[in-house]
């Protein structure tokens, strides 16, 4: 089985750092198949942007190399929640950040609201970090890949001197996904 993520906000959020890290985890500390694909909107910062990573399963090939109906939904902005949210299985699931999606598009998908960008505000003081946050929640939610290897992919792609930061913002996350499940 392929499993088809899709990150989705706005530029300057880490949508694409978030697709890559969840991609290494995968790959590089779980030794399975992995495809990671981003797209920008028409500016890098404000603009709309999105991360694909499709994760197969052991023995499994990936053949076409992009989301075309996602398992798992990250919208980080109501601009990425009106335009991706119709293209969920319907066995999959969605996380809104509700920061800044307040208006829920109607889905047959099991949907979190989760104040993924408020509660790192208010608990490390900075809307930097709500990417790591997000891999918290979509870690705990859905087991897709470990707690440790999504940790370790983490930690060799931050910048050097952010690891206690990343690592407190990785734990919001599965601090916040706990509830939900």
């Amino acid at each position: 089985m392929i499993k088809e993520i899709r990150i989705s906000g706005s530029g300057g959020q880490g949508v694409v750092l978030a697709g890559i890290i969840l991609a290494e985890a995968a790959g590089i500390y779980e030794g399975r198949q992995v495809i990671h694909m981003q797209d920008y909107g028409g500016a890098m910062r404000g603009g709309a942007v999105r991360s694909e990573v499709l994760i197969a399963d052991p023995g499994v090939e990936i053949v076409y190399p992009a989301a075309t109906s996602a398992d798992i939904l990250v919208a980080m902005t109501q601009e990425a929640a009106n335009r991706w949210s119709k293209w969920v299985k319907e066995s999959g699931i969605i996380v809104y950040d509700s920061t800044y999606v307040r208006d829920i598009p109607p889905s047959q998908t099991k949907t979190y609201t989760v104040p993924i960008t408020v509660t790192i505000e208010e608990k490390l003081g900075t809307k930097v970090g709500a990417n790591i946050v997000v891999l918290g929640v979509i870690c705990k939610l859905t087991q897709l890949v470990s707690e440790e290897s999504l940790e370790q992919a983490v930690l060799q792609r931050i910048p050097k001197g952010t690891e206690s930061f990343n690592m407190k913002a990785l734990k919001l996350g599965f601090e916040l996904a706990q509830g939900l499940a």
